[in-house]
């Protein structure tokens, strides 16, 4: 086998291609998966006592590294002296190029990001999809019969200790006040699931993005001025905003926010409880936190029919969003 590898480093160093497809033909010859010479070399390495087979290893890794220097060297000058000796009509017309588009989901945090940016927030990127329990739920003073903690409404990884695909983007919000002292403007976005039925209005997959601000003597008044400028700043235009009485587990007061019959985000005061449980004082500091879904937010702007359209990459769907990019 020794003879055979040096025949095979000769050839190596002698070989110089004159075309790129001498240089395929050499990479297929040596690298190919299925019948190249390298993979040859090591089917052979098996049956080799063990003592020589560490050795003829590296060897065969040597030559392995040598063809593909040999092949990044060649191909280099080969696409140079193709480009030098190309001959150039520059009175031919260019070649038109098409221009890409952002897709609406992207187009819509973009802008999310742009107006709460603008009023001191501080974006909070956590790309981490799966969660445990506590930061999905106990955390967030979510009761432990409360209907989002069965298997018909979360995907769940694993049972005792439960992990889970995140539900909703306030994990995000427990992660980061768990290792930050107030006060602090914060905004996460991210993608959360549920495990819903896909229709034309929901899915098991989307996005959210939540603010959250923690500071002494936080007010719902701040809270509702926030709301107001995030809403007339996405829609471009001043429009009727209702804040209705709601429910949710971690805030208290809590309010679902309409334009004119529509429901478009969900907000409240933070519970004291959830400082607590991510160790501040809730006595000090007050909050307010508010989420929206983004594909509805998209819907509304866009006037889209059907969610599923999001995730289908539809080059025509695609294609209208260019004058946004």
């Amino acid at each position: 086998m020794n003879n055979e590898i040096d025949k095979i480093k000769e050839e190596i160093k002698v070989f110089n291609p004159k075309t790129l497809y001498d240089l395929k033909k050499f990479k297929n010859k040596f690298l190919s998966k299925k019948k190249g010479i390298i993979k040859f070399l090591f089917c052979k390495l098996k049956k080799i006592d063990i003592n020589k087979k560490k050795i003829l290893g590296k060897e065969i890794n040597y030559l392995k590294k040598e063809v593909k220097k040999k092949i990044l060297e060649n191909n280099n000058l080969l696409i140079e002296n193709k480009l030098e000796n190309k001959q150039f009509d520059f009175t031919e017309p260019g070649e038109k190029l098409e221009n890409g588009s952002l897709h609406p989901i992207s187009i819509i945090i973009d802008r999310i990001i742009d107006i709460l940016e603008n009023i001191g927030f501080n974006t909070y990127e956590n790309s981490n999809e799966i969660e445990d329990d506590w930061h999905n739920f106990t955390a967030l003073n979510i009761p432990i019969n409360h209907p989002s903690r069965e298997m018909h409404d979360t995907f769940f990884l694993r049972k005792n200790p439960d992990i889970l695909l995140r539900t909703h983007t306030s994990s995000m919000q427990i992660r980061y006040m768990k290792n930050n002292k107030p006060p602090f403007k914060i905004l996460s976005i991210g993608k959360v699931y549920r495990n819903e039925t896909i229709s034309h209005n929901s899915n098991y997959i989307f996005h959210q993005a939540e603010g959250f601000y923690i500071n002494k003597q936080v007010s719902f008044l701040d809270l509702k001025e926030v709301i107001f400028f995030i809403i007339n700043s996405l829609l471009k235009r001043n429009i009727k905003i209702r804040f209705r009485s709601s429910y949710f587990p971690f805030t208290e007061p809590s309010a679902e926010v309409d334009i004119k019959w529509i429901e478009i985000m969900g907000c409240g005061m933070i519970d004291p409880i959830v400082l607590k449980n991510v160790g501040i004082n809730e006595n000090k500091y007050s909050g307010y936190a508010f989420g929206l879904g983004i594909e509805r937010l998209a819907s509304i702007i866009y006037n889209i029919k059907d969610i599923r359209i999001y995730l289908d990459n539809d080059i025509r769907f695609l294609e209208q969003f260019k004058s946004e990019f």
